[in-house]
């Protein structure tokens, strides 16, 4: 019988735990579903639950199309990859490394914005979801807790990945925004470097930083794109209407 029930643990065999719960770490019903939400003590993700604002999302109507479209894809885009860095950055920078992090493009209360990290270490998980609950973002409270999310093929709905979801952002399985493959090339080169600077001697090479260098290959696409907008608008002028540097 325990082997039984261990089979059909978090399945939706399973009427006493949530399925839902357990391979998605949310759940539409919250806390007045019928089944138990088994929050884990330890865990590589960490939830940071509705932390994103998704600028289109009061722009669309119940089947997901939009209502006004004030923002540019290109806008919208840099906006969502602007975010994705802050976050991605700093959480890798204090808490230790990222093994992959997510963010839910769903329009369901439950999942609108929600943010999954998961972290390489269970222990730099613990630590981030327990800092990261006394943060602030974007004027807001951050709201953190351990997942019990790890394997996002099974949370992630296929339909949407071939563009076939009918449920459009009300869908119950994660619908994930996909960050620009410039950030992605940074993120990634960036742990590179990080990875190869823990490898060498402290003793020598001065006080780099690991992995930011000054080279302009090393930079963020946000720098880059500041740098592109800078030599597009030329040099800004002082009140007196000379030219000056920046």
């Amino acid at each position: 019988m325990a082997e039984y029930l261990a089979s059909i643990f978090g399945t939706e065999k399973d009427k006493v735990n949530c399925s839902f719960y357990f391979k998605i770490g949310a759940c539409r019903h919250g806390d007045r579903c019928s089944r138990i939400h088994n929050k884990p003590t330890f865990s590589q993700t960490c939830l940071l639950q509705n932390l994103y604002v998704n600028p289109q999302n009061s722009a669309k109507s119940a089947d997901g199309s939009h209502l006004v479209a004030n923002v540019s894809d290109e806008e919208m885009q840099e906006h969502y990859d602007n975010f994705f860095e802050d976050v991605f950055v700093e959480c890798e920078d204090k808490y230790g490394e990222i093994e992959e992090m997510n963010v839910c493009d769903n329009l369901g209360d439950h999942l609108v914005g929600n943010v999954y990290i998961k972290f390489r270490r269970e222990e730099d998980a613990e630590r981030a979801a327990k800092d990261l609950n006394n943060r602030w973002f974007g004027g807001r409270p951050v709201y953190s807790e351990l997942s019990p999310v790890t394997d996002f093929r099974e949370a992630c709905c296929r339909q949407y990945e071939m563009g076939e979801c009918t449920r459009s952002g009300f869908c119950n399985f994660m619908h994930l925004k996909p960050i620009s493959r410039e950030l992605r090339r940074y993120l990634y080169s960036r742990r590179r470097g990080r990875s190869k600077s823990r490898s060498r001697s402290p003793k020598r090479g001065g006080g780099g930083g690991g992995g930011g260098g000054g080279g302009g290959r090393d930079r963020s696409p946000r720098d880059r794109r500041r740098s592109r907008s800078r030599d597009r608008k030329g040099p800004e002028r002082n009140d007196n209407g000379r030219k000056g540097r920046y």
